[in-house]
């Protein structure tokens, strides 16, 4: 939808069909900082702008530690609640932690072993769960918004790990109306599923980082979202990795270094490059892809992971920085985002140890089997005055999210195609419960494309206009969510309830 015509088209739906907008309304004017310039500019203007210091050595996440006493068997607890962070000198920030920090604790298991964690919620006065991003697990053990788990509750979370589920997972909460808050004020984090025989070699390493983004107000605390944050999902003053502004890495010349890179933001498009180094994708999010394939750029999208090999052959410095991408903006000035350095690699002159090979072959990828149904999901989003205030919505199919409404239902181990269409005026990532799907086909603009390499998804970006084609096939049964992954749009109403029959 072009922006001449969206808020006349927002009218015209809530005159229609006022039960299907999510709505936000703001009784006061005066609350809707923004809707004049970027939450980006805004913020940095009337918040001062506290930015981190940077050039710090990158530290690894902390690891969560595994309790079971038996082999293949991976026992642990997680807590969030409140805490307390001094990221920058003389403020303090008041956040929310897995375990006290944030990104949380990284959780490491094999492929086979079962999975016991008891999630502690002591964030005062609201409801949180666990939802394990990607991961194939079964209903009741998704942290579904329907299985809240009450402030000062504890529920374990039980499931296995199958064959051939490694990859690069998260979790992060699912409340019903708080998960963005939640996510923004610090709760995230990585969740690797490896192979017992992982092909990419050892001496690579294998390396997390998690993209956040962050903002600060001028005492060091997080503000809350604007309304241009509620059009456009919040964006964040500075993007950060494992919690760190710009840090800096060390390697020998001639390394090769395995790195997960992770966007857990709400609602940033980072698009990457690599300067003075070589990138080659070898997975995504559920797992490695068939081949490794060079890349000079990447996209990815507010909840997308990818696994790159990176080649430092050339000393001196080499940068992981931003590219300039336009993902839609509704108001004026958006966020600036093209030429941050995100990671400062320092490529020593001495050569480091011989590196074996990265293998031509990965893995294979079998093709799911024909459709035996098909499905059109329609994203687009509404605005409008009334008399109380503004009313704001993000729909699929014209509903908004009602967590008592089935939307889908399908059967256990059947293909479908999702055609994913997006009517709207900016991008929107799609994510899917449960299981990993195979995007077969783009269309924009009266163009296909086919994807340029055969790979597991759970999150794919959906561009303004385009239509992206996908099969899936849940193997569990249980009601699963899916939605748009920007955290405000998802909370606004782009979401809907998948009930998957035995």
């Amino acid at each position: 939808m072009h922006r001449r015509g969206f808020l006349a088209a927002g009218l015209a739906t809530v005159l229609a069909s006022p039960r299907a907008l999510a709505q936000m309304k703001m009784d006061d004017m005066s609350t809707m900082p923004g809707m004049e310039m970027s939450g980006h500019d805004m913020n940095a203007m009337t918040q001062g702008a506290i930015m981190l210091p940077e050039g710090e050595a990158l530290r690894a996440l902390p690891l969560l530690a595994n309790e079971a006493a038996r082999p293949s068997m991976f026992k642990a607890k997680l807590t969030a609640e409140a805490a307390i962070a001094r990221i920058t000198e003389g403020l303090e920030t008041p956040i929310l932690a897995y375990n006290g920090s944030s990104p949380g604790p990284l959780i490491e298991a094999f492929e086979g072993d079962r999975v016991e964690i008891t999630f502690a919620n002591r964030i005062n006065s609201e409801a949180s769960t666990i939802h394990w991003h990607g991961m194939p697990v079964p209903a009741d053990q998704d942290g579904n918004p329907m299985d809240p788990v009450a402030a000062g509750a504890d529920r374990v979370y039980a499931f296995d790990l199958p064959e051939g589920s490694a990859g690069s997972y998260w979790y992060h909460p699912h409340p019903h109306g708080r998960t963005a808050e939640q996510v923004y004020r610090g709760l995230a984090g990585a969740f690797v599923v490896k192979s017992k025989a992982d092909p990419v070699p050892a001496e690579y390493g294998d390396m997390v980082l998690m993209l956040t983004d962050l903002r600060l107000a001028a005492d060091g605390s997080i503000p809350g979202n604007t309304m241009t944050d509620l059009m456009n999902g919040r964006v964040g003053d500075q993007v950060l990795v494992n919690g760190q502004r710009n840090p800096r890495l060390a390697v020998a010349k001639g390394d090769r270094r395995r790195l997960r890179l992770y966007n857990a933001t709400n609602a940033r498009f980072l698009k990457l490059a690599f300067e003075g180094a070589a990138m080659t994708i070898v997975g995504t999010d559920g797992g490695l892809i068939e081949a490794p394939v060079a890349a000079d750029e990447i996209l990815l999208s507010p909840g997308e992971r990818i696994e790159l090999v990176v080649a430092f052959d050339s000393p001196g410095l080499a940068t992981l920085g931003t590219l300039d991408y336009d993902r839609g903006w509704m108001g004026a000035g958006r966020p600036a985002d093209a030429g941050l350095t995100l990671l400062t690699v320092d490529v020593s002159e001495t050569p480091g140890a011989a590196m074996p090979p990265l293998p031509t072959r990965l893995r294979p990828i079998a093709p799911l089997s024909a459709p035996a149904v098909s499905r059109r999901l329609i994203f687009a989003e509404i605005m409008a005055m009334n008399a109380t205030g503004m009313e704001m919505g993000f729909l699929i199919n014209g509903k908004a999210f009602d967590m008592a409404r089935i939307d889908i239902v399908s059967r256990a181990g059947e293909t479908e195609l999702w055609e994913i269409v997006n009517q709207a005026d900016m991008d929107h990532p799609f994510h899917v419960h449960g299981t990993q799907f195979q995007v077969i086909e783009h269309e924009r603009d009266g163009k296909v494309s086919k994807p340029p390499f055969v790979a597991w998804k759970d999150t794919v970006n959906v561009a303004r206009g385009e239509t992206v084609r996908l099969l899936l096939r849940q193997e569990q049964p249980g009601r699963r969510m899916y939605h748009c992954h920007i955290l405000e749009h998802e909370q606004l109403g782009m979401m809907g309830v998948l009930d998957v029959r035995a």
